[in-house]
């Protein structure tokens, strides 16, 4: 079945489109950027139907879910928009770090040589069928084998080296992606890991310098992004997350799935407490709706609960020893995600992870009401701040090419006038 959408003119405007495809949810965020900033203007979002840990299972549920979010967030910005910035939850993320060098001979590097070191083409040619690149991130620069150069522009040099970030995702669940969104009536402005997003939207910059590992517990994934230097340098996922405890809850309980989903946010903790044994709680069976309820002990439910969070955690730790970071990235932890929020998550995750734990909020944008500027939206948020520094960094580097080009009009202007 193919959703039309009423609106289908691109903006010309210059918004940010944040559209976060989830296994809980759809969140639409439109964004009018100011300054280094950004004031949300439209925000939809809606209960996902389609998606299982972060990969579209339904085409036509996912697609109706898209075109309502979108659509929600057009008519309260009173806008249309046509590009967006979409977050890839699923895909099985993969990240690596290489380097390499490249020849400049000597002369003043500049944006041109720069761009020539950091193009992906010759990536392109080598990567597998089966695996997508998301992004090439660069981490550090070299010159002439000296370390610790954050920007070799307007540096000499007869030789640049490179550290690069590079983050591939499954190229099946990238193109089933990609058509939802084309059959949405929308384009990809571009592709953003979700650990990455969160990691832009909750870490403060001192953290990032210091080293800190953002982990987004999300409904079917918990993302996992490293940040050292200032930089990203790793990213993964743990194919586990918020519904997997709903859906424990519900199994061992024999509850609905609503109620389940209930019981997890408003009494749900994975911190034992000495009164859990007296608390009762009364759970309907399912299919005996209205009839008689079954009691539990508060203390049976964090039973099933903790567990879950605990192999969440222990995943997310062999994660991160796997890939050899363990020692770079200090002894601090930011979570965020809906799941983050459950009673006792923070101090369990510092007990598994044997590092300082704290919740993270996402950076506040002008126009989100609390309601939307929590946890759960963090990735939405991180999108609008990927979308943010991008178009700076164009910015930039447009500014620097008018400056050269005026720098050599002023050069030959003089030459004119010292010659004729």
């Amino acid at each position: 079945m193919f959703h039309s959408r009423k609106n289908n003119k691109p903006a010309r405007n210059g918004l940010i489109t944040a559209l976060d495809i989830g296994t809980t949810k759809i969140v639409c965020f439109i964004a009018r950027p100011t300054g280094t900033t950004a004031e949300v203007i439209g925000i939809g979002h809606r209960i996902s139907k389609g998606v299982r840990s972060g990969n579209i299972i339904d085409m036509d549920a996912i697609e109706a879910c898209v075109v309502a979010a979108v659509e929600d967030a057009e008519q309260l910005a009173e806008e249309n928009v046509r590009d967006v910035v979409l977050c890839i939850s699923g895909g099985a993320p993969q990240s690596r770090l290489i380097s390499f060098d490249v020849a400049i001979s000597g002369h003043e590097i500049g944006d041109a040589d720069l761009r020539r070191a950091l193009d992906p083409a010759w990536l392109y040619a080598r990567q597998s069928d089966d695996r997508r690149i998301l992004h090439t991130l660069p981490v550090g620069y070299t010159i002439n084998g000296s370390p610790g150069v954050r920007d070799p522009r307007r540096m000499f040099g007869e030789k640049l080296g490179v550290k690069m970030h590079i983050v591939t995702a499954d190229a099946s669940q990238l193109r089933n992606v990609e058509s939802c969104i084309g059959r949405c009536r929308l384009d990809i402005e571009a592709n953003v890991a979700a650990p990455y997003a969160s990691g832009l939207s909750c870490l403060v910059e001192d953290e990032k310098e210091m080293g800190v590992i953002c982990i987004d517990m999300g409904g079917g994934t918990t993302g996992i992004s490293v940040f050292v230097d200032g930089e990203v340098i790793h990213t993964d996922s743990v194919p586990l997350g918020g519904t997997h405890v709903t859906n424990d809850i519900r199994r061992g309980l024999s509850t609905p799935l609503a109620h389940a989903e209930r019981m997890k946010s408003l009494l749900g903790s994975v911190i034992p407490s000495a009164s859990d044994d007296q608390e009762i709680i009364k759970v309907p069976l399912v299919g005996e709706e209205g009839l008689d309820e079954n009691e539990i002990s508060r203390a049976i439910l964090v039973g099933i609960i903790r567990p879950r969070l605990e192999e969440i955690f222990e995943m997310a730790r062999a994660k991160i020893e796997e890939a050899g970071i363990d020692a770079e990235v200090g002894r601090r932890v930011v979570l965020t995600g809906g799941a983050s929020q459950l009673n006792g998550v923070s101090q369990l995750a510092s007990e598994i992870l044997n590092r300082q734990v704290r919740l993270g909020r996402p950076a506040h944008f002008k126009g989100l009401a609390d309601s939307t500027n929590g946890p759960a939206f963090s990735t939405s948020a991180g999108l609008i701040q990927f979308a943010l520094n991008e178009r700076a960094e164009q910015s930039v580097t447009s500014f620097r090419a008018m400056e050269v080009s005026k720098n050599r009009m002023d050069r030959f202007g003089q030459w004119l006038r010292e010659h004729i």
